[in-house]
């Protein structure tokens, strides 16, 4: 066999068996098909019943909101803070330069002589911290006896208020005992004084009545507004959540239908600050129209009251009384639950 003949039988052998693309690909489409078509009706026979799920359980959300008072006076010292702080002013009288008289006080004006006899009784320019002497022997004689009552708040509202109102009369007897002279001094004419006005005290007269839907009560401390719901339980003002609007937004309507339009207030913030899960009894999720509800999730949020006052008449829901509390007085007012749930959220003054 020639070179010719044999490159013949090599073409015929190859063109034998070569198909072409389209049939190739509609045969692989066909059996890919009749696979299918075999596997589905195999697993239609082998699929098991499917049983009809029940409702699932859920909490009811609601918005709760916990309007606080914040203290409208600095709180009450310590006497061990109220000693300390005595002692660092006379300890400033000691390390200070002396008060140049005759640069404030042009000599023998009747302001540089009520300053004399002002001098005469305290021994030093500072008007609340009593008889002490920065500059002499005595210097270092700078601390209190225990009980003495120089470092008390009102024994040095009550000096000033003196130093303020003296009148300079002739012959008046001084702390020390002394007479004092300065009315002669100044030519026997009396010196007075218009009188000065009183600070408020710091205990009201809702604190002596015991008042507790009174704002002017426990100026140093923080109050919270406690409602009485149809349960008669205290609690914070809530109510469930309605249709789409946020935490802020629930926490503005419970507002005004709680304490009414009068109350001028401010939620901080979009979040919560924390929550109440109460989960009801099995009894009375059997006689509830919904079964499958476990309770409620109560998330509060942070509001702070600026003027105004609550007034309950005609609100939406359903509250019969209100208190404004502080920390230790809601312990006594709340159930333990419920307590556990929002003592962190309150201020501990």
């Amino acid at each position: 066999m020639n070179a010719g003949q044999q490159t013949t039988r090599r073409i015929a052998s190859k063109a034998g068996r070569s198909i072409c693309r389209s049939c190739r690909d509609s045969s692989k489409t066909y059996a890919t098909a009749a696979a299918a078509v075999q596997t589905e009706d195999a697993t239609a026979q082998h699929i098991p019943p499917v049983a009809t799920p029940s409702q699932a359980l859920s909490y009811a959300v609601n918005a709760g909101v916990v309007l606080s008072r914040p203290p409208v006076l600095t709180r009450d010292l310590h006497p061990f803070e109220a000693a300390f702080f005595l002692y660092q002013r006379r300890l400033n009288e000691r390390l200070a330069l002396p008060f140049t008289r005759y640069f404030y006080f042009k000599k023998k004006t009747p302001a540089d002589l009520e300053w004399k006899r002002k001098i005469k009784q305290r021994l030093t320019p500072a008007r609340d911290i009593g008889r002490y002497k920065g500059y002499g022997e005595e210097a270092w004689n700078d601390e209190l006896l225990v009980g003495a009552p120089e470092s008390e708040l009102q024994h040095q509202v009550e000096r000033l208020l003196e130093d303020a109102e003296q009148s300079g009369e002739e012959g008046k007897e001084g702390e020390n005992g002394e007479e004092d002279t300065s009315a002669a001094m100044a030519g026997g004419k009396t010196v007075k004084h218009d009188p000065v006005e009183r600070p408020m005290p710091r205990v009201t007269e809702a604190d002596i009545k015991g008042d507790v839907k009174s704002l002017n009560r426990a100026l140093p401390r923080t109050l919270y507004l406690l409602v009485k719901n149809r349960d008669g339980q205290w609690m914070f003002p809530q109510d469930k959540m309605q249709g789409r609007e946020n935490l802020h937004m629930a926490a503005e309507r419970i507002l005004t239908k709680a304490g009414g339009v009068n109350m001028n207030t401010w939620v901080v913030g979009n979040q919560p600050i924390g929550h109440y899960i109460h989960d009801y009894p099995e009894q009375v999720r059997s006689s509830s129209p919904n079964p499958n509800e476990l309770g409620f999730k109560t998330f509060f949020m942070k509001a702070r009251i600026m003027a105004g006052q609550a007034d309950l008449k005609n609100n939406g829901l359903g509250l019969s009384d209100f208190q404004w509390l502080a920390k230790e007085e809601v312990q006594k007012a709340v159930e333990k639950p419920y307590w556990h749930a929002i003592r962190n959220m309150l201020a501990e003054r």
